[in-house]
């Protein structure tokens, strides 16, 4: 069993199972009736969202020691107890049961869920093509 960290939005993947939108906001456009039937998400989760503020971080990002800045903070947040909770319960559900946690940026490397991917990891949870990451990558993660 394990956890994929996804883009929402894409086609899923055979055996995926429950799809966990990690976003701040539902996406646009899209009636609620759509999130699952169109491949967004199956449950809205924005407990391991960054911020609004964190977020804005994130977009204008363009150099490295911004994204770190970007990096830093959203670690922060998800050291709160509600988040690292959450953390917990999904590393526990992946030894249990496939399912997918995911946002809608195109690049994962400059997406917040490069960092849950690690986040995740270092909770325990067994997570889809982690084992395939050069350990270098893992670490640049942090």
């Amino acid at each position: 069993m394990t956890v994929r960290v996804v883009r929402l939005g894409s086609p899923r993947a055979t055996d995926e199972g429950l799809r966990i939108g990690t976003v701040r906001r539902p996406p646009r456009g899209v009636a609620k009736a759509d999130f699952a039937k169109d491949d967004w998400y199956d449950v809205w989760f924005p407990t391991l969202a960054p911020s609004a503020e964190t977020v804005a971080l994130a977009h204008g990002a363009r150099t490295d020691p911004e994204w770190n800045t970007f990096a830093r903070r959203y670690r922060a947040e998800m050291k709160e107890p509600a988040a690292t909770h959450a953390l917990a319960m999904l590393a526990a559900l992946s030894q249990q049961t496939n399912f997918s946690v995911g946002c809608y940026c195109e690049d994962e490397a400059r997406c917040h869920r490069s960092l849950l991917r690690t986040l995740l990891a270092e909770h325990g949870a067994k997570i889809q093509g982690t084992a395939d990451l050069p350990a270098k990558k893992l670490a640049r993660e942090h």
